[in-house]
């Protein structure tokens, strides 16, 4: 529904969603399929009031119709439930128990069809309250039958795929909670590469077989990176006993581009997980992740970024999540120039520019000096590029990367820095010494003298947000 349909129905969904809610038990199937449906519409505002007025009671009984004896109820509900979890997230947490005991009985009530929108479900769930479900009790109700699917699905069956992409979601959710399952879904995984990258080496010859279906592979990079967010440090010993690294590079080279997508995402993840390992073909990744960007410079040319172009492209570059310092030095020039060009062209997409602009700022952050010299081609997108997304740690270690490369190069950033307090402005939360980065730049740059005549210059909404979080 639109914003404005929405806002016309406010007024009436107090009165409107308990009758719904009551629909939802109506004799004919075909009204608690539709009813499942149309309650789902207005999850966010459902969510947005006191729990126990109709979040409750619609969790309830969207929880009894996933158990419903007729299909197209059991699917509706199913597909409802998954924007509610969206919407809620946390706010689950409380009935985790009661809605796990229901999901799990579903798998032995379900056919195949509605099978797999369970896993979405289920999915959905472990994204939407992430660590609050590794709890012993929900590990013991949870897993054994998401085990029990996996040992019996051959290596060929695309009922695989939703199953892969479940489990990369409760791995990452479960973090140490997976532990005791990690080393044979590790090793599947590796094996559906290794046995994909086969197959396609075989295909690729004249007369030969037909070509492989990469989804296989897809799907297990995914589960390998949800492994390597949610065991950390852990999956060293996994990593070092394979041959996944090998495998990661072939995967790199891939024509088609959700496979190199997913094996840059694998590489972002086993960087942060277990660098060592990784370390040795820093070098040889970084010349692909450029190779893999000048591939998309030329296809945003020829036709305005294609959707795959983008989702290759809209990782930052994976190795400066690590803080290699100076050896980084040797890459700088090879990848700096074609992040400057990207963050510059127009048209470029968004999720893009945010992407480019916050692997500039890790890359300052590790080699200032090599990358502050810069600053005044890249100042102004970059700041416009990340005043609009959300508080989190990337952006945090973006505007570290910045605010150092700016004492390094103050002249650099001197014409666009109204630009760089307006970026400063779009924070809601800075960390306490972020916070005093940032005070610290605006005062030393501008001077506190100076800085009243400099603001007066503002829009005033601007003006009011940077005097009421920063006292400038």
């Amino acid at each position: 529904s639109c914003v404005c349909c929405m806002q016309g129905m406010i007024p009436y969904l107090p009165e409107l969603i308990p009758h719904l809610i009551q629909c939802l038990s109506d004799k004919k199937a075909l009204v608690r399929s539709i009813t499942c449906w149309t309650l789902s519409r207005y999850a966010h505002w459902v969510v947005s009031q006191p729990p126990d007025i109709y979040l409750k009671p619609l969790m309830t009984e969207l929880l009894k119709r996933i158990l419903d004896s007729n299909k197209r109820v059991q699917e509706a509900a199913c597909s409802a439930f998954a924007t509610l979890e969206e919407e809620a997230c946390t706010e689950l947490v409380p009935y985790l128990a009661f809605i796990l005991d229901t999901l799990v009985f579903a798998f032995s009530k379900y056919q195949h069809k509605n099978l797999l929108i369970l896993y979405d479900a289920i999915g959905t769930l472990a994204d939407s309250v992430g660590h609050h479900l590794n709890k012993p009790e929900y590990i013991q109700m949870l897993m054994p039958p998401l085990i029990q699917k996996w040992n019996q699905l051959k290596d060929e069956d695309k009922d695989l795929f939703p199953l892969l992409e479940c489990l990369s979601s409760v791995a990452t959710a479960l973090q140490s909670g997976f532990l005791p399952y990690c080393e044979p879904v590790y090793q599947r995984c590796v094996n559906l590469v290794q046995k994909t990258l086969a197959q396609a080496m075989v295909s690729s010859q004249p007369d030969q077989y037909e070509a492989p279906d990469k989804d296989f592979m897809i799907v297990a990079l995914d589960l390998l990176s949800g492994l390597a967010e949610g065991l950390g440090g852990t999956i060293e010993q996994l990593v070092a006993r394979s041959n996944i690294l090998t495998l990661m590079y072939q995967c790199m080279q891939d024509k088609m581009p959700e496979v190199r997508q997913s094996s840059f995402a694998l590489l972002g993840d086993l960087t942060k997980a277990c660098f060592q390992h990784v370390k040795p073909c820093i070098g040889m990744s970084i010349e692909l992740t450029v190779k893999d960007n000048l591939i998309v410079n030329i296809s945003v040319q020829q036709c305005n970024m294609d959707t795959q172009s983008q989702q290759i492209s809209s990782h930052p570059f994976s190795l400066s999540q690590h803080p290699l310092g100076p050896e980084m030095q040797p890459y700088i020039a090879m990848v700096l120039h074609q992040l400057v060009e990207i963050i510059n062209r127009p048209n470029t997409p968004k999720t893009l520019l945010e992407n480019t602009a916050i692997t500039i700022g890790r890359l300052g952050y590790v080699c200032p000096q090599e990358v502050a010299p810069m600053l005044q081609q890249f100042i102004r997108p970059w700041c416009t590029s990340l005043r609009n997304i959300r508080d989190n740690e990337e952006k945090d270690s973006a505007f570290r990367g910045i605010c150092t490369m700016i004492s390094v190069n103050p002249g650099g950033v001197v014409q666009d820095f109204i630009f760089f307090c307006d970026a400063v402005a779009s924070w809601v939360n800075p960390k306490d010494d972020l916070r005093d980065m940032f005070y610290q730049l605006q005062c030393n740059l501008v001077g506190e003298e100076n800085w009243r005549r400099f603001a007066d210059q503002f829009p005033m909404p601007l003006k009011e947000r940077l005097a009421t979080f920063y006292g400038v």
